[in-house]
């Protein structure tokens, strides 16, 4: 029969297909999506908690290794003495206390906790070996202390790091460490919660040294190496420091939490 004239033939259009295709992409999508969120969950999970548990681990067994070494050594006739140009770490990485000289220079973990570098021709340290045991009663903290502020061989074992060219603990000036403030240990994670009066103390094979928490400053830039010094005084905030000579303990950390913007100080003075 023939069409009449001015009526409409109908079209029938075939979806079925696109409609396939179309639910196969979106499917596709969605699994890349959880695929990247499960990794990225599992990066997290081993860089916020898996890498403590190392460090703890590492830490502990640090501390029972030298402690029983010492019960069972008898100490030196002198207090602790440090290597001529013996503060460890690497020399890329390694900040400096001393003022800038000619010589090498190197970038600096600026996301560690640490200070920047200065330009220094002094040697570069050879020993990343623990020496020394910090512990700070109100935080229930117990950590190594190491030559040197090398994230691998020092900090990301989640132990406190000794700064290059600064004081032997015990000793009349700037006893000065770095130590994590998140992951890999984060010995220094609540260092912001200490107050005026806090003890803490360092522990070597020839005596136990007590400090007494004086100062903090909370921000200061990554490059105020002022507050490392023998006499430690911030050059950023210069309203922050001391002006006379002393037996002084510094601690550097990164601040606020999960950033490396700015550092956080805490200084303390040697109880006689």
């Amino acid at each position: 029969m023939r069409a009449r004239v001015g009526q409409r033939v109908p079209v029938v259009v075939q979806s079925r297909g696109r409609r396939r295709t179309g639910a196969r992409v979106l499917w596709v999508c969605a699994e890349t999506v959880v695929t990247c969120g499960v990794v990225v969950l599992l990066l997290v999970v081993h860089q916020i908690w898996w890498t403590n548990q190392q460090a703890r681990a590492e830490a502990g067994r640090q501390v029972r290794v030298l402690e029983r070494e010492w019960d069972i050594s008898p100490p030196a006739d002198s207090p602790t003495e440090l290597p001529a140009g013996s503060s460890g770490g690497d020399p890329a990485d390694v900040p400096r206390a001393e003022e800038p000289s000619s010589g090498s220079s190197g970038g600096g973990p600026v996301d560690s906790g640490t200070l920047a570098p200065t330009r220094t021709g002094a040697p570069a340290p050879s020993s990343s070996a623990a020496f020394a045991v910090l512990r700070i009663p109100r935080l229930g903290l117990t950590v190594p202390v190491a030559h040197g502020v090398s994230k691998r061989s020092v900090l990301d074992k989640g132990y406190a790091g000794h700064y290059p060219g600064t004081a032997a603990p015990g000793r009349t000036g700037n006893f000065a460490l770095a130590g994590h403030r998140n992951t890999h240990g984060e010995p220094f994670r609540y260092i912001n919660r200490l107050v005026k009066g806090d003890e803490i103390s360092v522990r070597t094979r020839d005596a136990t040294y007590t400090y007494r928490v004086d100062r903090i400053l909370p921000r200061t830039a990554p490059r105020d190496v002022g507050v490392v010094r023998a006499v430690p005084r911030s050059i950023v905030r210069p309203s922050y420091g001391y002006d006379a000579p002393g037996a002084y303990l510094t601690l550097t950390t990164c601040t606020p939490e999960f950033s490396s913007a700015h550092r956080l100080v805490v200084w303390a003075k040697l109880v006689p």
